[in-house]
C-alpha cells in the first residue's frame, strides 16, 4: 500500500530486548495471565494503549525545559489555556492529570444515582465513573458500529433512534448530559461524522441537555471527517475540529492521546455554575485551578502538543501506519474489525477462537497468548472489560464484540516492528483450535480488568499439546 512518508526522523532510542519463550511463559503465570501486571522489561512491542506512550518532539521537550513552575497563575497555564481555546474555545479550561480525573470532576458534580449517561460507547474509565456515581452508563451506538464486518465510514456514529428511546424510557430529568466519544475506542476506534454530532447536538439542544465531547482523539476524527465526509476535503482539521467542538457545551480530554505528551489532561465546561463546583472539587482532590495536578513543564508539553496535532502530514502517516498493520493482519489471514481505525487494529477474537465462550474471555485469550508467542502485549476489549449487569434485570450482559485492541504509540514503533506484530499474531490464530478458555480466580469490585487474577479453565494450561487438538 502507499503510505505517505514519516514526518520526522528519530533523535532519541531506547534499547528494547525479547526475553525467552521460557521465562514469557513464567511471566504471564505470575502475572494471573492478565498483562496488565506484566513488567515492561518483559515486553518486546508494547501495544497495551496509545494513552501516555508517545514519543514527544524536540520542540515539546524544550517546551518542558522552560515550563514556569509557580503554583498560582503559571506563564505554562497560560500558554495551556490559549492553545486549549484556540482549538475547542470553551470559556471554562479546568487542568487535570489525566482524562479520568476530568471525568471524576464532571459525573461528581452532573450525575447523581440513579441518572442516566448515554454515549455512543463508554470506554471504561468513563463508564466506571458514572457507575461510581451510581448512575447508568448507556451505549446508543448506531447498529453499523457493533457490526465488525461492516465498512461504513463513521461507525462511531450514534443513533438518534436509540438516543430518543432513552430519553423517552427514562425521560429528560434523568438525563444530566449526554456524551460523544470521538474516535469511538471502544467500538473499533470509528469515527464520528459531523453529520452526526451536528444531529446530536440539536437533539440535545431541544431537549435542554448538555452535550459533553469525549475528545481524547478529537484530530483523528477531525482527520477522517476531512478525508470521508462530503464537503470537508478543502478545509482544515483545525477548522473540522473547532467546528465540532461549537456544537457542544464542553468536554473531558486524556491529553496522553491527541496532545502526544506521557501525562495530562482537562476538562472544558461553557456553564459557569457547573464549572465553579468543579473548580472548587478540583481544589480539593487534583490541585490549584491552573495547575491541577500537573507541573508546569506537563502544562507546558501539552500546548506545544496540540498545535503539533494539527500536523496534516503528521496525522496521514500515523492513522496510515495503523492501517498498514490491520492490512497485513488481514493478508495473513488474522480478521479485523473494518475499517481500519484512527489510533488502533482491533482483531475479531470471536472469528478467531469461536470454540471458546464468552463466559471463558476469548479476547483476553488471544491477548494471553500474542505475549506467550513473542512478547507482544495488547489489551482486551471485551467480556472481561465489559460484562456488566443489566440495571433493571440484573442478568448479565455480554458485549456485541470480542476485540483485541493493538494501539499503537504515536511515533514510537517502526514498520519492521509492528510487521513482527502481525506475524505473532498470525501465529497464534493458527494455534486458535489449541487455545483454552479462562476463568477468574480474582477480581476487584469496579475495572476488574486492570488487576484480575485468571488461569486455564480447569487449572490447565493455556495452549494445549498438538496431540491434544
Amino acid at each position: 500500500m502507499d503510505l505517505p512518508f514519516e514526518p520526522y526522523r528519530i533523535k532519541v532510542v531506547e534499547r528494547i530486548q525479547r526475553v525467552s519463550r521460557a521465562e514469557r511463559a513464567r511471566r504471564l503465570e505470575a502475572a494471573g495471565y492478565n498483562v496488565f501486571k506484566i513488567p515492561s522489561d518483559a515486553i518486546y512491542v508494547d501495544l497495551l494503549t496509545d494513552s501516555g506512550t508517545s514519543a514527544m518532539s524536540d520542540q515539546q521537550w524544550a517546551a518542558m525545559m522552560t515550563g514556569d513552575e509557580a503554583y498560582a497563575f503559571s506563564r505554562s497555564f497560560a500558554d495551556f489555556e490559549r492553545s486549549i481555546r484556540d482549538i475547542f474555545s470553551y470559556r471554562h479550561v479546568i487542568p487535570t492529570h489525566q482524562g479520568r480525573a476530568a471525568e471524576s470532576l464532571l459525573f461528581a458534580a452532573a450525575v447523581a444515582p440513579g441518572q442516566v449517561v448515554p454515549n455512543n460507547i463508554h470506554f471504561d474509565t468513563t463508564r466506571a465513573n458514572v457507575e461510581h456515581r451510581g448512575g447508568i452508563a448507556l451505549d446508543c451506538v448506531c447498529d453499523e458500529g457493533l457490526d465488525p464486518e461492516n465498512e461504513g465510514p463513521f461507525k462511531g456514529d450514534m443513533s438518534l433512534d436509540k438516543l430518543a428511546e432513552a430519553f423517552e424510557k427514562y425521560g429528560k430529568e434523568r438525563i444530566p448530559l449526554v456524551m460523544l466519544t470521538i474516535t469511538n475506542n471502544s467500538g473499533g476506534g470509528q469515527p464520528v461524522s459531523m453529520a452526526n454530532a451536528r444531529a446530536v447536538s440539536e437533539f440535545c439542544r431541544d431537549m435542554g441537555v448538555p452535550l459533553i465531547f469525549d475528545a481524547c482523539r478529537f484530530a483523528e476524527n477531525a482527520w477522517f471527517i476531512q478525508q470521508r465526509e462530503e464537503g470537508f476535503a478543502d478545509t482544515t482539521v483545525k477548522e473540522i475540529s473547532r467546528e465540532m467542538f461549537s456544537l457542544g457545551d464542553g468536554c473531558t480530554m486524556s491529553a496522553k492521546k491527541d496532545a502526544l505528551v506521557n501525562i495530562g489532561g482537562f476538562l472544558c465546561l461553557n456553564d459557569d455554575d457547573l464549572a465553579l463546583e468543579v473548580t472548587n472539587d478540583l481544589i480539593l482532590h487534583e490541585g490549584f485551578p491552573t495547575y491541577g495536578g500537573m507541573a508546569g513543564r506537563d502544562l507546558a508539553a501539552v500546548a506545544q502538543g496540540l498545535k503539533e496535532v494539527m500536523d496534516e502530514e503528521y496525522l496521514a502517516y500515523r492513522i496510515g501506519q495503523v492501517r498498514r498493520l490491520g492490512e497485513r493482519l488481514e493478508s495473513l489471514g488474522v480478521p479485523c474489525l473494518k475499517p481500519i481505525g484512527g489510533h488502533a487494529v482491533y482483531i475479531n477474537a470471536s472469528r478467531v477462537l469461536p470454540h471458546i465462550p464468552q463466559s471463558e474471555f476469548p479476547a483476553q485469550v488471544f491477548t494471553a497468548a500474542i505475549y506467550l508467542e513473542g512478547g507482544v502485549r495488547g489489551v482486551e476489549i471485551g467480556s472481561l472489560m465489559f460484562e456488566h449487569a443489566d440495571p433493571d434485570t440484573g442478568e448479565m450482559v455480554y458485549p456485541a464484540m470480542e476485540l483485541v485492541r493493538l494501539a499503537i504509540p504515536r511515533r514510537v514503533y517502526t514498520h519492521t516492528q509492528l510487521d513482527y506484530v502481525a506475524d505473532v499474531c498470525a501465529r497464534v490464530a493458527e494455534l486458535g483450535p489449541r487455545l483454552s478458555g479462562l476463568e477468574i480466580t480474582w477480581q476487584p469490585p469496579s475495572l476488574r480488568h486492570f488487576t484480575a487474577k485468571l488461569q486455564p479453565v480447569g487449572g490447565g494450561d493455556l495452549l494445549a499439546p498438538e496431540s491434544a487438538q
